[in-house]
C-alpha cells in the first residue's frame, strides 16, 4: 500500500521536522539539478533552514544566476513601465481627439446656420468669408462638370451629323437607282406602244365579200409589265421608309 496523502502544514514535532527537512531538501535539490541536465536550463536554489543554516545549488554558478535574475527583473519592471506610459499616452491622443471630434461638429453646425448665439462680429465676418469661399469651389465644380457634359454632347451631334449625312446619300443613291429604273420601264413599255401601233387593228374575214360589210376586231393589251410594276412599287415603298426615318 502506498503512503496516504500528507496534510502541508508546519510540523510541530522538532526531530520529525528536521528529518522531514532533510529528507525534502536532498530531493529538491536533486530535482533541480536533474531539470538543468535534462532540460539545459540554468537553475539556482538557494535554502536557509529555521537555523539560518544556508544551502544552494547552482547550475553553472549561483553568481551568474543572481545577476541573470536581477537583470530579467529589471527588464520586466521596465516593461511595465513601458506599458504604463504608453497607456498614458493613448489615453492623452484618445483625449485629443475627442476634444478635436467636439470642435468639428461645433464647426459643422456653425456653418449649418445653427448655435450662432455665442460668435463675436469678428467670427461671423470669418464665417462668411469661408462660406463664400466654399460657395465659389462648388460653383465651379459644377461649372467644369456641365462644360463636360456639353463636349460630349457636341461629340454626340457631329457623330449624329455623320451618320445623317451618310444616310443620304444611300438615300440619294436609292432615287438615282430609282430613276434610272423608271427610265427603263417607260422606254421598254414606248417600245411596245410603238409595235402595237403598226400591227392592223383590223382584220377581214375571208367567209364575207369584199363589197360586204367588214368585221372589226380589237386586239387587247398584254399584261407584259406585271414584273416591273411590282420591282418599281417595291423601291418606291423602300424610298418612302427611308425618308421617313431620317425626319425622325
Amino acid at each position: 500500500m502506498g503512503r496516504g496523502k500528507i496534510v502541508i502544514r508546519r510540523i510541530d514535532n522538532s526531530t520529525s521536522r528536521q528529518v522531514t527537512f532533510s529528507k525534502r531538501r536532498n530531493g529538491l535539490l536533486k530535482k533541480a539539478k536533474e531539470l538543468s541536465i535534462l532540460c539545459d536550463a540554468e537553475v539556482g536554489v538557494i535554502i536557509f533552514s529555521s537555523t539560518s543554516k544556508l544551502y544552494d545549488y547552482a547550475s553553472t554558478s549561483l553568481k551568474s544566476v543572481i545577476a541573470r535574475y536581477k537583470k530579467a527583473k529589471e527588464a520586466g519592471e521596465d516593461h511595465q513601465h513601458n506599458s504604463a506610459s504608453e497607456v498614458k499616452l493613448w489615453q492623452r491622443e484618445a483625449t485629443a481627439l475627442r476634444q478635436q471630434l467636439q470642435y468639428l461638429q461645433e464647426c459643422q453646425r456653425q456653418l449649418m446656420g445653427e448655435e450662432l448665439s455665442s460668435m463675436s462680429v469678428n467670427d461671423l465676418e470669418n464665417l462668411e468669408h469661408q462660406l463664400e469661399m466654399n460657395l465659389k469651389g462648388v460653383r465651379m465644380k459644377k461649372d467644369q462638370i456641365l462644360t463636360n457634359q456639353i463636349q460630349e454632347l457636341k461629340q454626340k451631334e457631329n457623330l449624329l451629323h455623320r451618320e445623317n449625312l451618310e444616310f443620304c446619300q444611300k438615300i440619294e443613291l436609292i432615287r438615282k437607282e430609282n430613276s434610272e429604273l423608271k427610265e427603263k420601264v417607260y422606254g421598254a413599255m414606248d417600245l411596245n406602244d410603238s409595235s402595237i401601233n403598226f400591227i392592223d387593228p383590223c382584220t377581214v374575214s375571208n367567209s364575207y365579200d369584199l363589197d360586204g360589210p367588214i368585221s372589226l376586231q380589237l386586239s387587247q393589251p398584254q399584261p407584259h409589265y406585271d414584273e416591273l410594276t411590282e420591282r418599281e412599287m417595291r423601291l418606291g415603298y423602300l424610298l418612302d421608309l427611308l425618308a421617313c426615318y431620317i425626319q425622325s
